[in-house]
């Protein structure tokens, strides 16, 4: 018997009969001799309804005090969810319980709407587990120091999925999407995109945290740092699918150290791409030790991630540094920069562009082959694609353009690459936690 944590995203919650859906696929697992923790997400829109109708009640820039509320309407979302999903078990003849985040709990620091997991107290679901039951937690949420509900910030249950899968240590934590796994790129984009066997937790990391929407960057890093095995599939299949096929299916996020995969690895894995970005340049700076810091320092304490860095050489004592941010961001750090900053460096001028993108080649293959940027730049060049800002990492390459041509960009890099690159090989029962759940879903 394995110990396997589900995460269900909103769509595959949007409905009753989704839902019911749902249970059937886990009341599967459990019949084939699992123990099943479930992380539902809130059903689909529902998150961004209570959000706008917080919105309407309160229009007016959030205090810390209003974001505390907004957490509160917020995590209601996926209480529903639960408790639906918990209902639908029962009907199956499947005994289940449900908790909200703090129950668990799931204890979490006090950043409203963007916390994050400290510890999880896994007794209460452990000895549900050993008394036969479903347990389904609430994704997204936790409880502070102080008792107080928190969120995770958008995409938060992959989040709570993975944690509570490396808290308690499952063999395996299956993503249940609307997609069938990783593509090399965004297949509405690319036709031609193919959904990857298996890829490294660097390369989705990067991917992630570069515009791929198919896992939130946090959970990538939460299974990375405690090698939770992480699957990504689709929930919009049968249901009744035998497990023994279902526990291969999708992408499974591996471990770089695994030799077949070391071998084998095509040079670029896949191709991301973020058009929810922004750009400011601060112009004219004094060019001197600490500037960086003087301009990106009240930036971060606002809570506002910034990416791609760029400070221009220096001419006549003075210099540029320009940076890119979330697009959402890009209103708020405008103001702290020329309320804040601007009068203190005594800067030329502060300029926002909210019409970039960035397009990202990602894959560890670069480590050891030569000349990979070098090809994205000749590609993006014979499209006519100027490059405003570049960053690179051991085993990726972004780059920052004007957001019309992003689609171009995408598919000439996707063109380039897929002819220079060989087809990611099949998976391979090569991870040990691989091996059990395997194992056990053939037993079965």
């Amino acid at each position: 018997m394995a110990l396997i944590v589900h995460k269900y995203g909103g769509t595959s919650m949007g409905s009753t009969e989704r839902i019911r859906n749902v249970a059937r696929r886990v009341a599967k697992w459990v019949r084939a001799g699992h123990q099943l923790v479930v992380v539902p997400s809130a059903m689909s829109g529902e998150t961004n309804r209570l959000l706008a109708l917080a919105k309407e009640v309160s229009p007016e820039k959030m205090t810390s005090e209003a974001m505390r509320e907004l957490d509160m309407i917020a995590a209601t979302g996926e209480q529903v969810s639960v408790g639906l999903l918990a209902l639908a078990l029962q009907a199956e003849g499947v005994r289940s319980v449900s908790y909200a985040g703090w129950q668990v709990p799931i204890e979490t620091d006090s950043a409203y709407t963007k916390a994050r997991i400290e510890r999880i107290d896994d007794a209460r679901v452990r000895a549900d587990l050993a008394a036969g039951k479903v347990v389904i937690i609430t994704g997204f949420q936790g409880i502070d120091g102080e008792g107080h509900v928190t969120t995770l910030g958008r995409g938060g249950s992959d989040t709570s999925a993975v944690a509570v899968a490396a808290a308690m240590k499952a063999a395996e934590c299956l993503i249940y999407t609307d997609v069938d796994g990783v593509y090399t790129t965004d297949p509405r984009i690319v036709p031609e995109a193919r959904r990857l066997t298996t890829i490294t937790f660097e390369e989705m990391l990067e991917m992630a945290s570069l515009g791929s929407k198919v896992l939130q960057i946090r959970s990538v890093e939460f299974a990375g740092k405690f090698k939770v095995p992480t699957r990504v599939l689709s929930s919009l299949t049968d249901p009744l699918l035998p497990v023994a096929e279902e526990a291969q299916a999708g992408t499974l996020i591996t471990f770089e150290e695994d030799p077949h995969m070391a071998m084998e690895k095509a040079v670029i894995s896949g191709v991301a791409f973020n058009r929810d970005e922004a750009k400011i340049t601060v112009h004219d700076v004094p060019d001197r030790p600490g500037i960086a810091y003087a301009i990106l320092g009240p930036v971060a304490d606002a809570n506002i991630e910034v990416d791609v860095i760029v400070q221009n050489v220096g001419h006549d004592g003075m210099t540029d540094l320009s940076f890119t941010l979330g697009r959402n961001d890009l209103a708020a750090a405008l103001k702290i920069l020329r309320d804040q900053v601007q009068p203190h460096i005594k800067c030329r001028e502060v300029t926002g562009d909210d019409r970039i993108a960035k397009v990202s080649a990602v894959g560890v293959g670069m480590r050891s082959h030569a000349g990979i940027a070098a090809k994205m730049f000749r590609t993006l060049a014979e499209e006519g694609i100027n490059i405003q800002m570049i960053s690179t990492s051991e085993i990726k390459i972004s780059v920052v353009i004007d957001e019309k041509y992003m689609e171009l960009a995408v598919r000439a890099r996707t063109r380039r690459s897929s002819s220079s690159s060989r087809k990611p090989p099949e998976a391979g029962p090569h991870l040990d936690a691989r091996r059990r759940i395997r194992a056990l879903a053939l037993e079965t």
